[in-house]
Formats: C-alpha cells, structure tokens, sequence
C-alpha cells in the first residue's frame, strides 16, 4: 500500500530548468519514481546531453526547449509533449536565476530578469499547463521556493522578492485550484550544496556560518529534496495543497 502511494509510474512530469542541478536531480528522482520526465531549458545541447544521460541510466526521458517567459513557445511545446508522451500529470517548476549585489546597487536591468524568471516564469507555465489539468480534473505542481520565502539576506533582494512571490503565487493558485483536484505546493530547499552555491561553500567564513546556523550541522545534498518532491508529485499528497515544504536541515526552527 505505501509503495503505491508513492508509485509514479506512467506519470508524465514536465520540470522546467533541468539540464542541470536540482532541476536535473528531482528529473532523475521523479524517473526512478517511475514518472516520464520532460526536460526544459534554453539549450538544446544541454537538453540533449541531460536527457540522454537519463535514458542511459535506464529512465524514459525526452525534452522541450523553450524560454519560461515566452508564452508562445510554452503553449507550442506543451502541445507537442502531450501529444507525443500524453498529459502533463506533474509540472516542477525549477527555473529560476540569481544574481548578487547590495539592494542600493541593484541594476534595474537585473531586477526585472531576477523576478520575471523567478517569479512571472513560473505563473507563465503553470497557467498553460494548468488549465490542462483543470479541464481533466488532476495534477500536481510543485514549485520551486527557498528557505529565502521566509527569511531576508544581505545582497539578495530581488532574489528573495521573487521568492516571496512564488510562495504566495503557490498558495494563491492552490485556493482557486483545489476545487478541480489539481493540487499545488511549494519545495524549499534551504542551504545545498549545489553548483549555484559553489563560491559559498568554498568561502571558509561562509561555510562556517552555514554549518552552525543550520542544526543539522552541514550542507544540504541534491537528493535530499527527491523524498519531498515524490511525496508532493504522488497520491500521498492527494489532500496536501498551499503547503510549503522546506527541506532546510531545521534552519528555519531554529532562532
């Protein structure tokens, strides 16, 4: 019973994002769940590379180039995948960008990127797959948060507006949603040891910091966030909706 819960077999599972990183990590853990996964990004070689290595290790696994912020090619690609692989069941909304600078030295320019990808990317997407869920009454969306929905720091700010945003949009869509049986969640991933993260985790104060303010005592590993994403992509998570799951190692329990 439980392994069926849990079992995403035949899923189809569209995650933006995922040509590398988490976005490739929660690709990989939804496969091994038993999900067809669709890969998104803005490179074609990267795609071809990211979802070939997927099929090598024995996953069904095709791919869908396309920018989060063109809605055009967003309604074109998502035709294509439920032609060829069938309805969307899951959407992971992964995409997102980070660039740092003192909130007084913020280029408008880079504003406007950080919070259109982070934040109007994912209504974008989740708007033309969900009105497809809506019409066949299922789904599941899981966005894409950071411990940074609920905590500020230095140098980030439109980061953690965009953050912010997503966590309200995932509460906002989950209200009006919840009626068709499309359930809608957020993943927050606190402190990982990702490429993103790479100057951080090579920064000994930095490192330090983290590991003392974080009661686990040490940095996130990628697949930790995969337990959570099954959870919230399978039929365990059937009454589950508007919730944000931080995957944090207890940072934000901790004063």
């Amino acid at each position: 019973m439980a392994s069926k819960l849990f079992d995403l077999t035949g899923k189809v599972a569209l995650i933006t994002g995922s040509t590398r990183g988490l976005g490739l990590v929660l690709a990989r853990g939804l496969a091994q769940a038993g999900a067809k996964v669709v890969l998104n990004g803005r490179v074609q070689e990267s795609l071809d590379q990211a979802a070939a290595m997927l099929r090598g290790e024995g996953h069904e696994a095709s791919s869908a180039l396309f920018n989060v912020l063109d809605r055009d090619k967003i309604e074109a690609e998502v035709r294509s995948i439920e032609g060829d692989a069938g309805p969307i069941d899951i959407l992971v909304n992964n995409a997102g960008i980070q660039r740092r600078a003192a909130a007084t030295e913020v280029a408008e320019a880079d504003w406007r990127d950080i919070i259109d990808t982070n934040l109007t990317g994912v209504f974008l997407v989740s708007q033309v797959v969900g009105r497809r869920m809506i019409e066949r009454k299922r789904g599941k969306l899981i966005n894409l948060c950071s411990m940074l929905s609920e905590a500020g720091r230095p140098s980030i700010a439109p980061y953690t507006a965009s953050k912010g945003g997503v966590k309200m949009l995932t509460k906002a869509l989950a209200t009006e949603w919840a009626r068709f049986n499309v359930q809608v969640n957020g993943l927050g991933p606190g402190y990982f040891a990702t490429e993103m993260n790479k100057a951080l985790i090579e920064n000994p104060e930095f490192d330090r910091w983290i590991k003392a303010r974080t009661p686990a005592g040490r940095w996130g590993q990628p697949e930790e966030l995969v337990g959570a994403a099954v959870f919230l992509s399978s039929d365990a998570s059937n009454f589950v909706t508007g919730q944000i799951v931080y995957v944090d190692g207890g940072v934000l329990a901790a004063l």
